[in-house]
């Protein structure tokens, strides 16, 4: 998978491509998923999506090594030294130390703490232009520290089966406290005015982007969060990586749908495209539309669908709100993945529908509404009240009943008897009282109508019960035949 992402990483974009607006800010903001980690990873393999060919920064990633002293404070040198200050606080921070035990190299984690919040500083402060060796040296630093073998999921050390991802403790980084400012430089040099994207193009290239991509299987929420401000500072920024970066994220969500199931930024991911979406200029690129249905639709099929819901029905909706024209297409992707055992699923595709059904107009209604309500009348029958209750909920919308209330021929015909089986039986009181409601809803919108659904049932269960009556009567005259010829004339051999 990211061999093919290698391969088309040479492409040249399209002027269209690069013409695409920067992604908007009102992405919703929402709680970090619970972790889960697949190993079969790139960065836990060290050579997937690495090896660039054009890349213009293939340095060296070796980490420092000898004795780490300090070095003098940026605000204790003059101007003319601050460069080569600045080179020798990269070397610094280019030292590998262990952070899994709190006492050792104690002194060494102090000086290279105070490296990074120096340079932090440095670059925020935009106190001098950084040349581009320095950027170079910059980047090689931030790769050696941030780019590193994910840690196993706990069931792939111990060999048990995969525990419920909503389940499992996140392992958080031991080293975050140096990773994190690793990270606020990284950040600061992106949204830094004084960047030059042509330079710092050549060192921010497709590997770096696709390995950056690598760690959003990270366990630490704290660490995701980061990344998902620096992909999306890096997408509105460098015009020129934005086909990449989706085709990317593409590959991401075709391998967690298709072969692993387990990721622990999907969340994230969204949370990036979402806003990217909603500055998607119209009309819509065929590109973006394929990315709907091979890509985001598909989502809504593995089991942990409940830890990026939020994320995924903005996106969806997003592209609703867009091009309305999608609104069948959407509503027949989710009736295509709709769960058949996992109710609290179920309820989350209700909450969902409504959303875009909230967006759809009267035309794309009624091209999918006949199998929309055969859908919504099983849930209406659920034995699991909040199904039910939650599919009764619809009925609370201004905007659905008036599509109802305009298609009611066809509608209320496909779900009268579910209103009827609940009448009679369901056995939760809450969705006993909703369904009266809305029956009466149907009875003050067209009498007549309802009438005559009322007629078609009553005749529907006369029918059946003629039937059964009839199937339990040739049953009697088997039984009688039987008993009248014996039980060893009904063998033979």
């Amino acid at each position: 998978m990211f061999k093919k992402i290698m391969k088309g990483g040479h492409k040249k974009p399209s002027k269209s491509d690069s013409n695409d607006p920067p992604p908007s800010g009102n992405n919703r903001n929402s709680s970090a998923p619970s972790p889960n980690v697949v190993v079969n990873h790139a960065s836990r393999g060290g050579a997937g999506g690495t090896s660039v060919a054009s890349s213009a920064a293939n340095f060296s990633m070796t980490p420092a090594s000898g004795t780490m002293e300090p070095v003098p404070l940026f605000r204790d040198v003059p101007v003319s030294d601050k460069q080569n200050l600045f080179l020798k606080k990269l070397h610094i921070c280019c030292f590998s130390l262990d952070f899994t035990d709190t006492l050792k190299n104690v002194r060494e984690k102090e000086i290279k703490r105070q490296a990074l919040m120096e340079l932090v500083e440095f670059i925020q402060s935009g106190s001098g232009k950084i040349s581009e060796s320095s950027q170079e040296e910059m980047i090689r630093m931030i790769s050696i520290n941030i780019f590193r073998c994910l840690p196993p999921a706990s069931h792939e050390n111990t060999g048990q089966e995969p525990t419920d991802p909503e389940e499992e403790e996140p392992c958080l980084e031991p080293a975050w406290p140096h990773l994190q400012l690793v990270y606020e430089l990284l950040l600061r040099y992106v949204v830094s005015s004084d960047t030059d994207t042509k330079v710092a193009k050549r060192y921010i290239d497709h590997s770096f982007v696709l390995k950056l991509l690598d760690l959003f299987d990270s366990e630490d929420p704290r660490e995701r969060e980061y990344l998902k401000t620096i992909l999306h500072r890096i997408y509105g920024k460098f015009m020129v990586h934005r086909p990449f970066i989706r085709k990317a994220i593409n590959n991401i969500f075709y391998r967690f749908i298709y072969e692993t199931e387990r990721h622990c930024g999907i969340g994230e991911l969204l949370e990036i495209l979402g806003s990217i979406i909603n500055g998607f200029a119209l009309p819509m690129k065929e590109e973006h539309k394929l990315f709907l249905v091979r890509a985001l639709l598909p989502l809504h099929k593995p089991k942990s669908v409940a830890m990026y819901h939020q994320q995924l029905s903005y996106c969806i909706t997003q592209f609703v709100e867009k091009d309305f024209k999608l609104a069948d297409t959407v509503i027949r992707g989710l009736l295509k993945y709709w769960p058949v055992t996992n109710c609290q699923k179920e309820v989350l595709f209700l909450g969902e529908l409504e959303e875009v059904l909230e967006a759809t107009q009267a035309a794309e209604f009624q091209r999918c509404m006949v199998p929309l309500f055969k859908q919504i009348s099983r849930c209406l029958n659920s034995f699991h009240f909040q199904v039910a209750e939650r599919a009764l909920f619809l009925w609370n919308n201004e905007h659905i009943v008036s599509l109802i209330a305009q298609n009611r021929t066809v509608v209320l015909p496909i779900i009268f008897e579910a209103f009827e089986r609940n009448i009679e039986g369901h056995w939760n009181q809450a969705v006993h009282g909703l369904t009266v409601n809305v029956r009466k809803m149907f009875i003050e919108m067209d009498a007549e109508l309802f009438e005559e659904c009322q007629r078609h049932h009553t005749e529907k269960r006369a029918k059946a019960k003629d039937v059964a009556e009839q199937r339990e009567l040739n049953w009697k005259r088997l039984a009688e035949a039987a008993a009248q010829n014996g039980v060893a004339d009904m063998v033979t051999d």
